[in-house]
């Protein structure tokens, strides 16, 4: 009986890094390579930077083929004008890797009107000090012009994919809120779970959130009691007062005023930016929103109306004979109120309370806030904003679309 003593060929692991002009057909060309010898492809990333490709593949090979495979690779890079290098990768360096595999991941999304280097170093830095590895960088607004006559419009956007586990989070997230606050930026950090990448129902609230104003403020100009009604009203939003107790002594305010003003003020109504686009895409990709507003119900409607809101939650005005009585019907729409709106539209909608988004400025929020899977306050105040684990405060409405990770190639 003959005994076979050949040994198995020795496996090797190679990373294979190409880098330099990009044109089609670089990655098929050198893919086939690597399936004429059989080698098995155990992680491969692609980026392009302004038309500069940057391609590694980390590929098992048996080491009989390794040598012919980096000499055919390095004459069709030659052929194709790319660099090509080579790596060996230890066995147990790729154990360590695949370990890492099960470990948190997280998603850093720096936004403003620009972002500089200085921006990109103290985040990353931020990352650095917490032991967390950044695994990708990409960028999800478009390519910044040179010069631009509407700079006040401009908006960039950086994402950062990081796997780990913070040393200290509360100390990670207190970092990016001075970050942001010293630098004029928004930094938002969110695990990156399933229920972030299935979010489904976003709840506005409407005053100083969908549109630049607040209503009542509006209304009470046109009565003649501006000052007195604004007043209270930021009291209100600062949380230094009841927000049903200053609901009800500004609507007592309004006692004569004709209805047609309504119609006037909902015709002008300021809209913040970005809600044209904002709307535009969350209904196309198939979103579900909501306006959960202390406001009234008259505006609501004018918005939903306008934008194809799927629902409306505020307050009604009591009106007699074409005038406001200084009353309003039902129960008011506080901060209570909305965050149960916002659990009983999630039920409705059959969702997991996780797939839900709120966005609010104001004290009367915070309840909605905390309660949703994603929380953020909008240009919000101090109280609010500190409050928060999300905030946005240098763009418009629009950039919550950054936030689910969405990109301009996507919906623009």
């Amino acid at each position: 009986m003959q005994i076979n003593n050949q040994e198995a060929p020795a496996v090797e692991l190679i990373m294979i890094n190409i880098a330099g002009q990009d044109h089609p057909g670089v990655t098929a060309a050198l893919s086939e390579i690597l399936a004429k010898y059989d080698a098995q492809i155990l992680d491969i990333g692609q980026a392009d930077i302004h038309h500069n490709l940057t391609l590694g593949i980390l590929i098992k090979t048996d080491s009989e083929v390794s040598g012919d495979i980096m000499k055919d690779v390095l004459f069709k890079g030659y052929e194709l004008g790319v660099q090509v290098r080579f790596s060996p990768v230890a066995t147990h360096d790729y154990a360590r890797w695949v370990s890492m595999q099960g470990k948190n991941r997280w998603i850093i999304t720096i936004l403003g009107r620009s972002l500089s280097a200085r921006h990109i170093a103290l985040v990353s830095g931020v990352v650095a000090d917490q032991n967390l590895n950044i695994d990708a960088i990409q960028r999800l607004t478009g390519r910044m012009p040179l010069d631009s006559s509407e700079k006040q419009l401009r908006k960039s956007c950086v994402e950062f994919s990081v796997r780990g586990t913070p040393r200290d989070y509360s100390e990670m997230q207190r970092r990016f809120m001075q970050i942001a606050s010293e630098k004029g930026i928004d930094i938002s950090l969110q695990e990156d779970t399933m229920y972030r990448r299935c979010r489904r129902l976003v709840c506005f609230d409407m005053d100083s959130t969908l549109i630049r104003t607040e209503v009542i403020d509006e209304l009470a100009l046109r009565a003649g009691v501006g000052d007195k009604v604004k007043a209270i009203t930021e009291r209100a939003m600062r949380g230094e007062i009841d927000f049903v107790e200053s609901f009800t002594e500004r609507v007592a305010l309004l006692k004569g005023l004709d209805e047609s003003v309504m119609k006037e003020i909902a015709e002008n109504l300021p809209i913040t930016e970005g809600v044209d686009r904002m709307m535009t895409v969350l209904k196309r990709t198939g979103y579900k929103t909501a306006i959960l507003s202390g406001g009234f119900t008259y505006f609501g409607n004018y918005l939903k109306q306008r934008y194809g809101f799927d629902y409306v939650y505020a307050n009604d005005l009591e009106i007699v004979d074409g005038k406001l009585t200084g009353r309003y019907l039902g129960e008011v729409v506080d901060g209570r109120r909305k965050a149960e709106l916002l659990r009983l539209i999630a039920q409705v909608e059959n969702l997991n309370i996780k797939q839900t988004i709120a966005v609010g400025d104001g004290a009367n929020d915070l309840p909605m806030l905390s309660t949703a899977g994603l929380g953020i306050a909008f240009h919000a105040k101090p109280k609010v904003k500190a409050a928060s684990d999300q905030s946005i405060s240098t763009i418009g409405l629009d950039g919550i679309l950054y936030f689910l990770g969405f990109k301009d190639s996507f919906i623009s």
